[in-house]
């Protein structure tokens, strides 16, 4: 079973590569790039923007939302699901996952994609919103200076 191309899913690289392209990357369409379409833009389609489709967006296929494919879903495919896949999942090409094509992946082939807004913005989100074990779970995972609290401190 491979990741279905869902229609309408604005995504991504949300891995840790900071190659071009990668979840790191701050050049056009890098996961960290706040260039139009970014993963890190905040204007329309941008992954923090909260537009439709946007990463901080709590409707429909946000990065913020609990429906199906939302970053904060536990179903199938979603950002809180640890099945295959899932944002919580340290299966091959899963969220967690360090082997190619995981959320947690160095490399700059087959980089993991997702709807979510960047790791340190998802994770302070979660955070906020009391998701107390998911953020332990990703902290297990994600380096320290992608924590919310160290982060935003060097910005």
């Amino acid at each position: 079973m491979s990741k279905p191309n869902i229609p309408n899913l604005r995504t991504w690289p949300r891995n840790l590569s900071t190659s071009q392209g990668g979840g790191l990357s701050t050049s056009q369409y890098g996961g960290m790039s706040t260039s139009q379409y970014g993963g890190a833009s905040t204007s329309q389609y941008g992954g923090l923007s909260t537009s439709q489709y946007g990463g901080m967006l709590t409707s429909q296929y946000g990065g913020l939302s609990t429906s199906q494919y939302g970053g904060l879903s536990t179903s199938q495919y979603g950002g809180l699901s640890t099945s295959q896949y899932g944002g919580l999942s340290t299966s091959k090409y899963g969220g967690l996952s360090t082997s190619q094509g995981g959320g947690m992946s160095t490399s700059s082939i087959n980089v993991y994609i997702s709807n979510i807004p960047p790791w340190p913005y998802f994770l302070r989100e979660l955070e906020a919103r009391g998701y107390d074990w998911e953020s332990v779970m990703i902290r297990q995972y994600l380096p320290e200076y992608l924590w919310p609290e160290n982060f935003f401190r060097l910005r």
